[in-house]
């Protein structure tokens, strides 16, 4: 973190600059001024909207957020300097309307929580060297583990593995906790939460919140400038709002969350949410505070309304993987944004923009992608991610996309679970082994495969899924890095017994296939 420049509280007026994914009360810049002695900042600048080719439902999810937040602000009784897209004079960049801020009210000391991603900080960082004004950068403290606190943890350690930091975080927080020992004598429930789909469930909806006016002109401007952009804009339902946030938090923990553990790997035709929350566009805005979250969770657990596995499993990705995820970013970069361990380099097919592709799972999940701005974590994972590391595609460009498409991806969140997680770039330092699969996994864990003109049970050869031969292609071809893995150790000795003729056929069927690609 950049050490904080020295600023005045006291009497001295200061600008505090609140970002567009830190929509909270409780945000720290809020927390260590007050109305009557503060200028709020809040800016929509073209720089944000653009870095990346931004859904457009993602665009007018934060704009719309950003516009709501801003009104309560004023109505808690604080001074708000609102810019948006279209005002005259925007800069469009971050430091540009700060500068112009402290200028049109007179201040030269400027606040500012942690911001989420590496490159934002540059720019303050470059912005305050080459300024006389005094910037204070504070702990975001929205999240359970402080970044000096990951670096402790993760200070001298050979591997980094994130089942021994949330049971670290466990034991921080108590969630879940029976005296020192876990509740129910195990950490993970993991194993249980493996169902396939099941047509026959009862799936809920997620709840659906009609824009209001704001909204509509956010959606209206979205329309008018983002227009070339991917995805649909309508119809728009997303909470824009920390109220109706709570009531889909709400709804989940009494409509879905006793049956989110089972089922949370399962993926339907047709079905986009399943048992999942669909609370991490909220949670990574602002909208939602993590441990309360996880607070509610337990509580249901605690009363008997949802099972060990469903809670465990969903406090395990907020206190587990988020925070995780956020110190690592953090404690890696700038270097991790350019990890490529395997040399993939294959350029992005063009499918991953339209969902065009004769592979039904891909199509499903990318076009539901492009109409939601959001999928789940295994429809990204084990589908989107694994065709991109099966086939070598650019990490950098898997990763541009995710930051792209999704409403709830923030560089801190994503690109350590892009580029480690899902593409193995940084080479083992987040995964102990590439997730990948062939055809077999997705063919069990979804109904994808009935309707998909490949057959998930043929190996090679035209009409055999696509999955299946680049799978073995991909153990192949990275035989020299990950062939001593020993969670690999079974996938490459059955890699060892495939004659001649077979090894040909999976060659052959994986060149013909990925020069489709280009």
């Amino acid at each position: 973190m950049m050490p904080p420049l020295p600023s005045g509280h006291g009497d001295d007026r200061q600008l505090v600059v609140v970002l567009g994914d830190q929509l909270s009360l409780e945000i720290a810049a809020l927390k260590a001024s007050r109305p009557e002695n503060a200028v709020v900042l809040m800016a929509e600048v073209a720089d944000e909207t653009r870095y990346v080719w931004h859904h457009k439902k993602k665009i007018a999810f934060v704009l719309s957020a950003m516009r709501h937040f801003a009104r309560q602000l004023r109505m808690q009784g604080w001074q708000v300097d609102y810019i948006e897209l279209d005002d005259d004079g925007n800069t469009g960049t971050f430091t540009g309307e700060i500068e112009r801020a402290l200028k049109r009210h007179g201040l030269e000391q400027v606040v500012v929580t942690h911001p989420g991603e590496w490159r934002v900080l540059a720019a303050l960082k470059d912005w305050a060297h080459r300024s006389s004004v005094q910037l204070e950068v504070l702990e975001d403290t929205r999240f359970v583990c402080s970044t000096p606190s990951f670096a402790q943890w993760a200070k001298d350690r050979k591997q980094l593995r994130m089942e021994y930091f949330y049971r670290h975080m466990r034991e921080q927080t108590g969630l879940l906790m029976n005296g020192a020992g876990p509740e129910g004598e195990r950490w993970n429930f993991d194993h249980d939460n493996r169902k396939p789909a099941d047509a026959a469930l009862d799936l809920p909806d997620v709840p659906r919140f009609t824009p209001d006016s704001m909204t509509e002109a956010v959606l209206a401007l979205v329309e008018r400038r983002f227009g070339d952009h991917p995805g649909q804009l309508r119809p728009f339902w997303f909470a824009v709002t920390a109220v109706d946030a709570q009531a889909a938090l709400q709804h989940f923990l009494q409509v879905a969350l006793p049956y989110f553990g089972d089922y949370q790997d399962a993926m339907l035709s047709g079905q986009k949410f399943l048992y999942h929350s669909v609370l991490s566009p909220y949670l990574n805005c602002g909208l939602l505070d993590p441990l309360a979250i996880c607070r509610a969770a337990e509580a249901e657990y605690r009363a008997g309304r949802a099972p060990l596995n469903a809670v465990e499993g969903f406090i395990r990705q907020i206190i587990g993987w988020r925070e995780y995820v956020r110190g690592l970013y953090w404690l890696r970069m700038p270097e991790y944004a350019q990890s490529n361990a395997l040399a993939a380099h294959r350029p992005l097919p063009a499918f991953y923009w339209t969902g065009k592709t004769d592979m039904a799972c891909m199509a499903a999940c990318i076009g539901q992608t492009l109409e939601e701005a959001y999928a789940h974590h295994i429809q990204r994972l084990m589908v989107t991610g694994n065709f991109a590391l099966l086939a070598g595609i650019d990490p950098h460009a898997v990763h541009e996309w995710y930051l792209a498409v999704y409403a709830d991806a923030y560089e801190w969140v994503e690109m350590p679970n892009s580029l480690g997680m899902s593409q193995f770039a940084d080479g083992g330092l987040l995964a102990s082994k590439p997730y990948v699969a062939s055809g077999n996994y997705i063919n069990r864990m979804s109904d994808y495969c009935g309707g998909c003109r490949f057959d998930a049970k043929q190996k090679t050869g035209e009409r055999a899924c696509p999955f299946n031969y680049l799978y073995w292609d991909f153990l192949a071809r990275n035989a020299a890095m990950l062939g001593r893995n020993p969670r690999l150790a079974q996938a490459y000795s059955t890699l060892a017994r495939f004659d001649a003729g077979h090894r040909d056929a999976i060659a052959t069927s994986a060149a013909r296939f990925l020069g489709t690609l280009q």
